[in-house]
């Protein structure tokens, strides 16, 4: 595409987006938000299709022009060099990562691969994209991280702000803040209009089974254990998928590049706590249960590695510049995220054998055991 004809696309305000990890949970969210709102834009979505990524997740996408699918892996700079120019793309959208911290512990040169390398190969392919392009000021490169970042909090802490050190404190999250200093040193070091979100535990539709509220509605169904890491006391903020998809348009439309904004539900919730107002709804809402109540398959099991206690975010800066709020609460969020899991049994029913991934690992044996991933 010429040089003009990319002047008159961003004068009609349709953008061409490659979006990384487009068929996993957030990605595929996010793919939905962006298409119901703005129709008018070119979407290629870029997804390897490990075991996390599905493109059922994707089945309800309208078929149409607007769309390429995409199955390559992040590391590959040719392919990406290719699409970034064959797609005359202005804002890359970057979901893909290796998110699962018990996977992190076992196997973390997977992670450094692709939440790093990965990360660094994308930065270099837009940066060189962008320099080719004489560096037009409509172009983002927006990289979507996570609150673990910053560590572990205490019970009176305060809650996580732009400016918290970050504290890494397993392989997952030392991976995402590498890619995030990555992300930050190419705004600073060569201008990249970068843009950097930093977000607490999402939940909701397409989540893939190992997590712990897709896990638990499943687990429930089939009447087996509900695991619970240590005393169930660890604290997660809480945000609904649709949300978190609503704050990153903003961002992308609105934010300012080279700024980090914390994305946050305002819902802090006890593990157990969650559980518990888990197995309710789902004695309220599933028609018939192997157990009931619900709440007698919760079983606590021990500890992993490095559990942090407590995470929170303040999405004050988000909320007053930027004036997003979040529109769920983590009741009415995991009300819809339940109703969502019991209409989509023919989602999630092939994923059971997909992976052995739904696991907890004895640090001792290595006896594997269904996890709830927090």
């Amino acid at each position: 595409m010429s040089q003009t004809i990319q002047d008159q696309v961003h004068l009609r305000g349709d953008r061409r987006l490659l979006v990384t990890g487009g068929a996993g949970f957030i990605g595929a969210n996010f793919i939905h938000h962006w298409q119901a709102r703005y129709p008018g834009d070119r979407l290629v979505i870029l997804d390897a299709l490990t075991y996390a990524g599905n493109l059922q997740n994707l089945d309800a996408l309208p078929a149409q022009d607007q769309f390429q699918f995409v199955q390559g892996d992040i590391c590959d700079r040719p392919s990406i060099d290719a699409l970034l120019r064959e797609e005359a793309i202005d804002t890359v959208v970057h979901f893909a990562a290796e998110s699962h911290v018990d996977r992190s512990i076992f196997g973390p040169a997977a992670f450094v691969q692709t939440n790093v390398v990965g990360t660094f190969t994308l930065l270099e392919a837009f940066r060189e994209y962008w320099n080719q392009q004489q560096q037009p000021e409509h172009y983002r490169f927006h990289h979507v991280s996570t609150d673990e970042v910053y560590g572990s909090l205490g019970p009176s802490d305060p809650a996580f702000s732009e400016t918290t050190p970050y504290a890494p404190n397993s392989p997952y999250s030392a991976s995402k803040a590498g890619s995030d200093h990555l992300v930050r040193a190419y705004h600073h070091t060569y201008g990249l209009p970068t843009l950097i979100t930093n977000c607490s535990n999402n939940y909701g539709p397409y989540q893939f089974p190992e997590k712990l509220i897709p896990l638990m509605c499943i687990n429930i169904l089939l009447g087996k254990p509900l695991p619970v890491y240590g005393d169930g006391q660890n604290v997660r903020d809480w945000l609904y998928v649709g949300d978190h998809c609503s704050a990153l348009d903003a961002v992308i439309h609105r934010g300012t590049p080279g700024e980090v904004y914390n994305i946050g539900g305002n819902n802090e919730v006890k593990n157990l706590d969650l559980v518990q107002a888990l197995c309710d709804l789902m004695d309220e809402l599933a028609p018939a249960l192997p157990v009931r109540p619900s709440r007698e398959l919760i079983t606590f099991v021990k500890d992993r590695p490095g559990h942090d206690r407590r995470y929170a975010i303040d999405a004050t800066k988000i909320s007053t510049k930027l004036g997003w709020i979040p529109a769920e609460t983590w009741q009415t969020g995991l009300r819809r995220t339940v109703e969502w899991y019991l209409t989509h049994s023919a989602w999630w029913q092939p994923l059971l054998s997909k992976k052995p991934s739904f696991r907890y690992v004895n640090m001792n044996s290595l006896e594997l055991f269904p996890a709830t991933s927090l």
